[in-house]
């Protein structure tokens, strides 16, 4: 990393101890503001050419291949490096930027006993004072500390996603009768992993369980949490319950375990054969429809309150889908922007309009691309689904109704029959369309 400064500020020899402190309160400020490496680098040659000299260059020793752990003072060369000298036939030498000025002051970046680099300073009216050499010294150090905490944020991230990865899964597979795709993508370079997850659950009569959700807070802990959440929904599934079911039952089995999160929940059962989709919703965002000619809808299912809570309450709506609509279901990192309302949010995702006829993975692209999802300030799990077209006898398929029913307006969907009840708020609520 080179830099050079022709705006350097006299230097005033005898300055005294303000003026060092000074220097020493602009490094704070100015070294080490993200978690780049290469930026910390450019900070610190910045800052000493600015100050102390006329060039400055920042050599950065890249990190073990095996141990991931940066070089130790005193080692042997590195094999890379004795090949790059027997191939040039010399020891390599830094000319760019230092044809012009004498022989570099040459500052160890060492943290923790690791070397990080090395800090090249020259200036073209003689050397530095014990002053300014000291700074240079403390502008290293800083740098190397800012460089060794950015190592270990790296490799911090990297365990966290090989965790987040072997427990987030693959989802089930659904019935063949249904096309399913996923995405999950962390959030920049965060080392704090997300609770955001997806499942999907076979359930009887060619019927699919859908689900996606987010555990609040980030780390470790959340992840761990992510995967009891999926394990209690396979399990809680398997009783074949209508969706605000499933969620009640998850809502008391967390409120029993003090040590588990809330967590929002999103469960669609869709059923291809009848051409219709069961949606309840913990605390979380709402579903967007996609139609064949790619114009998109937002269902208005009614949120209850996040799982864990204990308090329940979740209703159930249901809605038509046809071969041609694709449904997808998102944890709120797709959609929420810093400083923006959520209803302006969702309203983005609502004036979406999707190429007519697209596949299953296209559109989850492309919605991934136009709401710049791989950019979101949180982690993003997004899920997909489209009934395949299977005809029945004769080349045709009953059509079910387009309409969105609720149960608390005492109506029911085609092709379901039955009751359950529910203890909700109000005491006993009955619910049609099981």
């Amino acid at each position: 990393m080179l830099s050079a400064d022709d705006h350097r500020p006299p230097t005033e020899p005898g300055a005294g101890l303000r003026a060092r402190l000074h220097a020493v309160e602009e490094a704070a400020e100015r070294i080490g503001t993200t978690l780049d490496e290469q930026t910390t680098c450019a900070e610190l040659a910045r800052f000493v050419c600015r100050r102390l000299c006329d060039a400055a260059a920042v050599d950065l020793l890249p990190e073990d291949a095996a141990t991931g752990a940066p070089g130790t003072p005193g080692g042997p060369p590195s094999p890379a490096a004795l090949h790059r000298a027997a191939e040039a036939g010399s020891a390599p030498l830094l000319e760019s930027g230092f044809a012009a000025v004498p022989v570099p002051l040459s500052v160890p970046l060492l943290a923790h006993g690791h070397l990080y680099g090395v800090l090249l300073a020259a200036r073209a009216d003689g050397g530095f004072t014990e002053d300014e050499s000291a700074t240079l010294r403390h502008a290293a150090r800083l740098a190397a500390a800012h460089l060794a905490h950015a190592r270990r944020h790296a490799a911090t991230r990297r365990t966290s996603m090989d965790l987040q990865r072997a427990l987030l899964a693959e989802p089930g597979r659904p019935h063949p009768n249904l096309e399913l795709a996923t995405r999950y993508l962390p959030s920049g370079t965060s080392a704090l992993v997300g609770g955001d997850w997806f499942e999907s659950v076979r359930l009887h009569f060619g019927r699919t369980l859908l689900a996606v959700g987010d555990v609040m807070g980030h780390g470790l802990d959340a992840a761990v949490d992510m995967n009891a959440y999926r394990s209690a929904l396979r399990y809680v599934a398997s009783a074949d319950l209508p969706p605000h079911r499933v969620l009640r039952q998850l809502d008391l089995a967390v409120a029993e375990d003090d040590g588990r999160r809330p967590a929002t929940c999103l469960l669609a059962r869709v059923d291809p054969a009848r051409g219709i989709a069961a949606f309840a919703a913990a605390g979380h965002l709402p579903p967007v429809v996609f139609t064949g000619a790619g114009t998109a809808e937002l269902l208005r299912v009614p949120v209850g309150p996040p799982l864990g809570t204990g308090v329940g309450g979740y209703d159930l709506v249901t809605r038509a889908l046809t071969p041609a609509d694709t449904l997808v279901m998102f944890t709120d990192g797709l959609v929420e922007r810093r400083g923006e309302d959520i209803d302006a949010s969702l309203d983005r995702v609502a004036g979406m309009r999707l190429p007519a006829g697209a596949g299953v993975e296209d559109v989850l692209d492309e919605v991934l691309l136009r709401l710049d999802g791989r950019r979101a300030e949180d982690d993003v799990a997004v899920l997909a689904a489209r009934i395949r077209h299977h005809p029945g006898p004769g080349g045709s398929r009953r059509p079910a109704r387009p309409d969105v029913v609720s149960p608390r307006n005492g109506e029911s969907a085609e092709g379901c029959c039955g009751s359950v009840q529910l203890k909700g708020d109000g005491g006993e609520l009955p619910v049609r369309g099981e």
